[in-house]
């Protein structure tokens, strides 16, 4: 076989297929929201359109200049958000650990007294006037994110009587268009409530916990300013990031 042609077919041969296995149920009682939302019929799948497929796309115009920075990105003039200042960073790879450029990646949280900025948020942390809580990335040639935010608090959710949400930061991940989306949610190392949060509880594997939860990488903190933490996101394969809408990934 021609050497070109053999290094192609042993660079394509790793593809995994998604193991379902690790996806939590659509219907588990101790997350109370899914005794309603589960399908009570069985799936049906329908074929992507062309325009699903192509469009729209994105470009590097969509990005602004403090995008990337939920400590400014909403506050006043010479004013920050208040909270624990973090850095988060990491890497969006195929199942090969090739990276992924061009990616648009948001993210959205709750300010760090675990509130969210939204009309029907109601729990009774105070607003922070200098944080918006939402921001976006493209990756760069080598896949790699990052943005500059506060680090969210927990808080309390109406699923039993008394449980509450880990600290955590959503997550969209778009291909080249809108149809093209997978959204998870991020963790950080140590929380003692991720193993205590029901939605977490519903993912039987550990492996597949522990991908959502992000690394303290102390050696990209910046002196007296910012921690920071490392999350990659990883697409398809049995190595993929759990992903909240998507059982068979993108």
């Amino acid at each position: 076989m021609d050497k070109r042609l053999s290094n192609l077919a042993s660079e394509a041969a790793p593809f995994m297929a998604r193991d379902r296995g690790r996806h939590p149920p659509a219907y588990a009682p101790g997350y109370k929201s899914s005794i309603l939302r589960a399908p009570g019929e069985a799936l049906v799948s329908f074929e992507s359109t062309l325009s699903e497929k192509t469009g729209p796309a994105f470009g590097h115009n969509v990005i602004g200049a403090l995008d990337n920075d939920l400590i400014h990105n909403f506050a006043k003039p010479g004013e920050s958000a208040i909270g624990e200042r973090i850095i988060v960073h990491g890497r969006v790879l195929d199942e090969n650990g090739r990276p992924v450029p061009d990616v648009l990646v948001e993210y959205w949280q709750a300010n760090a007294g675990g509130r969210y900025r939204h009309k029907r948020e109601g729990y009774l942390a105070p607003l922070d006037p200098n944080f918006g809580g939402f921001g976006r990335s493209l990756t760069d040639s080598e896949g790699r994110y990052w943005f500059r935010t506060i680090r969210p608090g927990a808080y309390p959710w109406p699923n039993g009587v008394n449980d509450w949400r880990p600290a955590h930061i959503h997550f969209s991940v778009f291909g080249s268009g809108f149809a093209q989306r997978l959204i998870t949610q991020m963790y950080f190392e140590g929380d003692p409530m991720i193993a205590q949060c029901p939605i977490v509880r519903t993912i039987a594997d550990p492996a597949a916990i522990a991908q959502l939860v992000a690394a303290l990488d102390m050696a990209n903190a910046v002196p007296m300013d910012s921690r920071a933490y490392k999350f990659d996101i990883v697409l398809r394969g049995r190595r993929s990031t759990f992903f909240e809408n998507r059982p068979e990934g993108n």
